[in-house]
Order: structure tokens, then sequence, then C-alpha cells
């Protein structure tokens, strides 16, 4: 599942972006300007950055001009108000992939996300094998490409085995999967992710591939067989 930070000093901006974004299934962190941007990069896998450039402390083509002098490549959108010849010109002379002005056509945005990420290479990331277990990011879809057996998942299901299974081996809490998949102002108790891990468990108990173990007093973990 892709990353995408949003810089944004705009509150309902970085709201509204985090919205559209999560219906597609999109992980979503925000920073309300350029240094707080630095500082989830330190913290945080980032696939593509959504970026605005008036904000304070640090800009958007500061933020944008430092990365790409550290050699840092990801992706970069910007969104901005700035809609002068001029402005454009300064966001890719920058550094800048691309480059929207507000207000955005939402679904357009999407597109260009995408073809972003497709120049990238992150695309091929939408497809996970783990021995003969496939993973279909776009159809939800796991298959055993060994016996030929496949299974639609429902979405909450797919993300958080796609999760599991992409990091094999690394433990992650209820709360960190909850977080995640379900969203930090999720409702929803954490118990669902004990719900879920044991529907995915009976689903593929009788799978080769890999096999999903509860750690006591810390969380679940997936492992290669």
């Amino acid at each position: 599942m892709f990353r995408v930070l949003i810089v944004d000093d705009d509150k309902n901006t970085r709201r509204l972006l985090k919205a559209v974004l999560e219906k597609e299934n999109y992980t979503v962190v925000t920073a309300q300007n350029g240094e707080e941007a630095l500082d989830a990069l330190d913290k945080e896998h980032v696939d593509i950055i959504l970026l605005d450039i008036m904000m304070p402390k640090m800009d958007g083509y500061e933020f944008t001009s430092l990365i790409r002098e550290q050699g840092v490549e990801i992706p970069i959108l910007m969104l901005t108000a700035k809609h002068l010849p001029a402005d454009k010109h300064m966001g890719f002379i920058s550094g800048a992939d691309d480059y929207m002005t507000k207000p955005v056509d939402e679904m357009e945005m999407l597109l260009r996300i995408k073809a972003l990420l497709r120049r990238s290479g992150a695309l091929s990331e939408r497809k996970l094998t783990v021995g003969s277990a496939e993973l279909d990011f776009d159809s939800f879809t796991v298959t055993d490409t060994a016996t030929g057996e496949s299974q639609t998942l429902p979405q909450k299901e797919f993300l958080l085995l796609y999760k599991l299974l992409s990091c094999p081996g690394k433990i992650f809490t209820r709360i960190q999967l909850m977080d995640e998949i379900w969203g930090a102002d999720s409702e929803t108790g954490w118990e669902t992710v004990t719900v879920h891990i044991g529907r995915l468990r009976k689903r593929f108990e009788g799978w080769d591939s890999f096999a999903i173990e509860s750690v006591r007093g810390l969380g679940y973990r997936a492992v290669k067989k």
C-alpha cells in the first residue's frame, strides 16, 4: 500500500486531501510545513509527496530544493494557489515532478499521482509475492500459484494481510494495525484487529506459503513457511 505525505499549512486542505486519498486506499501522513515534513521523512517511508508552496518556516520551494540536494528522489506533486507561469517554472526548477493549481480536480489529482508512482516504479508494488502466494492490490485477491486456488478478500482483511506480508517477521501491535488500516480517527476498537486476524487464519489455514503468528503481549507477525 502506498504512503502519501501531505504538506500544507491549511488544516481543512489537509483533512480534505487525506479523506480523498484514504478512500482510494492510500496511507496518509500529514505535515503543516517543510520542517515538519523533513521530520516525517526521517520517521516514515513515503512513496509520494503532495506539497503546498506558501507555508511558514520553510516553504515548498525551499523544502523541495533541500531534499533534492540530499539525493531524495521521492516524486513531488505541488498543489498550490500560485498559478503564474513563473511560479510553475520555479516549482520545476526546485525539483518538483508535477504541478497543479488549487482548487484541484480530485480525479485529475488521483490520476497524476498514479502516473508519478508508475514513473517512479512504485506501481510494481501493487503485487506482492510470498512463496507461491500472490497478492493483487488492485483486485484484493490472493492466489496460490502452485494450486491455482484464489480468494477475493474484503477490503480490510486484504489490507491487513498485505501489511503483514509486506514485512515478514516484523511484529505489529494491534494499535499500529488499527491506526494504519482503519485510521487513527476510527471509533472501532482494537479488538476488531483480533477478529480480522482470526478470519484470515481460517481462510488460509491450508496454505503452505505463510502463517500469521501471535506474539504474546505485543501483537502479530506474518512468517514465511
